[in-house]
């Protein structure tokens, strides 16, 4: 009997899901990207890293790309594709709606507005909610804190933005309920209103780039629908929360048995193993490895 593949929908990673080895990838499949990137962001955002928004976004969005490509000429098809957060541009360069050099020039200025809103601000951050309950509890204690809900990334992960002062009630508020917090290592309060000034110039640099209709259903983190008006959802992106559990939801109420990554890391593996523990969860490396055992 032959086999069936199943439904695949294919995952495109947001900031934190950078590896060691991802420049030498990019190096090796796309130079022209990565010389792109340098030039783009006037210094090595593979080498920096770990300096800042401005630095990893492109960088994560570059190995995206490549992991992407990987699969493309294994012959690996999706029915869908999804983003999380900056993910979101290279999973609309996927699909074709822009190329993929408008794409890197696209994340490196809203990486860079985005670092700069968070320094000018000064005092925004992002605190994590880990633990069972999490995306129950985190309205109540976001709003007891003064603070916003960013990321909804899993059943029990959640981030939430806001002023660092807000943070210890939020952490007393979450002891109550059995979660525990952890601070993350950002300089902005991204995902939230914090982030409003950057706005224009982001809307300026979309309104430049020429978008065409996705060749592949993409869906948006920020509605959990298909993109409708790609510059207004990607604009939206930089103040509104990540509803990345709601999106995986969708997507396999939708008859989505598979979830892919296309690298680099395996982050959206792990929140899609708890987020929708019957659908079959890998990286592209464990697909494309056991396209070839």
């Amino acid at each position: 009997m032959p086999s069936v593949t199943p439904s695949t929908a294919f995952l495109f990673p947001g900031q934190g899901s950078h590896t060691a080895e991802m420049r030498d990838e990019v190096a090796a499949a796309r130079p022209d990207l990565l010389a792109l990137a340098l030039d783009v962001v006037g210094d090595d955002p593979f080498a920096r890293v770990d300096d800042g928004t401005r630095f990893a976004q492109p960088a994560i969005y570059c190995a995206s790309v490549v992991g992407f490509e990987r699969l493309r000429e294994a012959d690996a098809t999706a029915v869908a594709y999804a983003g999380h957060s900056l993910g979101e541009v290279a999973a609309l360069v996927a699909a074709g709606a822009l190329s993929a050099e408008d794409g890197l020039r696209l994340v490196a200025t809203r990486g860079r507005l985005m670092q700069e809103s968070g320094e000018r601000a000064g005092d925004g951050s992002m605190l994590a909610l880990l633990g069972k309950g999490a995306a129950d509890h985190a309205p109540a204690i976001a709003d007891a804190a003064g603070l916003t809900v960013a990321n909804d990334n899993a059943p029990n992960q959640v981030v939430l933005s806001g002023a660092k002062d807000a943070f210890e009630a939020a952490g007393e508020a979450a002891a109550e309920q059995g979660l525990r917090t952890v601070p993350l290592p950002v300089t902005g309060a991204f995902h939230s209103p914090a982030m409003a000034g950057a706005r224009p110039e982001l809307e300026a640099a979309l309104a430049a780039i020429d978008f065409r209709p996705p060749a592949v259903t993409v869906l948006s983190s920020i509605t959990t629908g298909p993109f409708d008006d790609m510059r207004a959802r990607l604009a939206d992106a930089l103040t509104m929360p990540v509803r990345w559990r709601e999106t995986l939801l969708a997507l396999r109420a939708q008859g989505v048995e598979r979830f892919v990554e296309t690298g680099p890391g395996k982050v959206l593996t792990g929140l899609v193993k708890r987020t929708v523990p019957d659908a079959e969860a890998l990286t592209a490396e464990q697909l494309l490895e056991g396209a070839h055992a």
